[in-house]
């Protein structure tokens, strides 16, 4: 690679329901396919991104970053608000093409991020939600959220998180010799109203996630609200590390990446190229 390459930063958005997922699959219609297929129309050339996490099937996204290397004479002379606006024009209505940013050569979407966050909602009761329908999981009954919250606590800090990840994606890690070890920084539970909708949240932050981790912790959290099982349970589930010691799997649609954290100055505004 030259002085002259960068690295373009795409912060996007999207509704996950009508999506097989992020990451490109044969046949499916996938986040990562929409966007590649909307920068290889401006750039008319080939493009393989790189996100800062991958998400299943029916989860969405806040603030999902994508990293593509490219040479600044491919941006100079575009303006940037142009390129944005036709980058929105391209892709469908179900993605949004947040902001753009500029990153030094070899920048990384996914190993250069410090952090990402999570956000799960939960609408209680009889009454179905309403402008939360679409991304929360509705349960038909009450929760306790401070015996959640109680319980969440024992997931902060560096585990061995594997009772809370998808059994065969475990496997494969192990027979790469991977870790299943993450460290949370926050596990939160409260209640916020929204958009005139009380949901019970479910805060999540970490360096890293294993598959289905989020949803998994979810679940276990939801059989302690629901009184099915002690706030003690579920520090024995982890200590366990066993998929069958924990709860059930929630809902992809209640679950949201909400943002990602880089080092300070190193995603620079699109605004020039220099």
């Amino acid at each position: 690679m030259g002085e002259s390459e960068r690295t373009l930063v795409l912060k996007v958005g999207y509704r996950g329901a009508g999506f097989s997922g992020y990451a490109a699959q044969d046949g499916e219609r996938t986040v990562q396919g929409e966007v590649e297929r909307a920068l290889q129309t401006l750039l008319r050339r080939p493009c393989q991104t790189t996100c800062a996490g991958r998400t299943d099937a029916g989860v969405s996204a806040l603030a999902q970053y994508v990293s593509l290397p490219v040479d600044v004479g491919e941006l100079a002379g575009r303006e940037p608000r142009r390129m944005w606006r036709s980058l929105m024009a391209i892709t469908p209505e179900d993605v949004s093409i947040r902001a753009l940013y500029l990153a030094p050569q070899g920048f990384s979407a996914r190993f250069d991020a410090l952090g990402r966050r999570y956000r799960y909602r939960i609408a209680c009761g009889n009454a179905q939600p309403v402008l939360a329908w679409d991304h929360a999981w509705w349960l038909r009954s009450t929760l306790d959220v401070e015996a959640m919250d109680e319980a969440a606590q024992a997931l902060v800090g560096e585990h061995d998180f594997v009772s809370f990840c998808k059994v065969s994606s475990a496997q494969m890690l192990r027979e790469a010799g991977r870790s299943t070890s993450r460290l949370l920084r926050e596990v939160r539970v409260h209640m916020e109203r929204e958009a005139g909708e009380d949901l019970v949240m479910v805060d999540v932050e970490g360096n890293a996630f294993l598959h289905n981790m989020v949803r998994i912790m979810v679940g276990t959290l939801v059989e302690v609200g629901r009184g099915n099982r002690s706030p003690e349970w579920v520090a024995q589930a982890l200590a366990a590390r066993d998929r069958r010691a924990a709860g059930p799997t929630a809902p992809a649609r209640g679950l949201v990446l909400e943002d990602v954290r880089y080092p300070p100055d190193l995603l620079t505004p699109w605004t020039c190229v220099v």
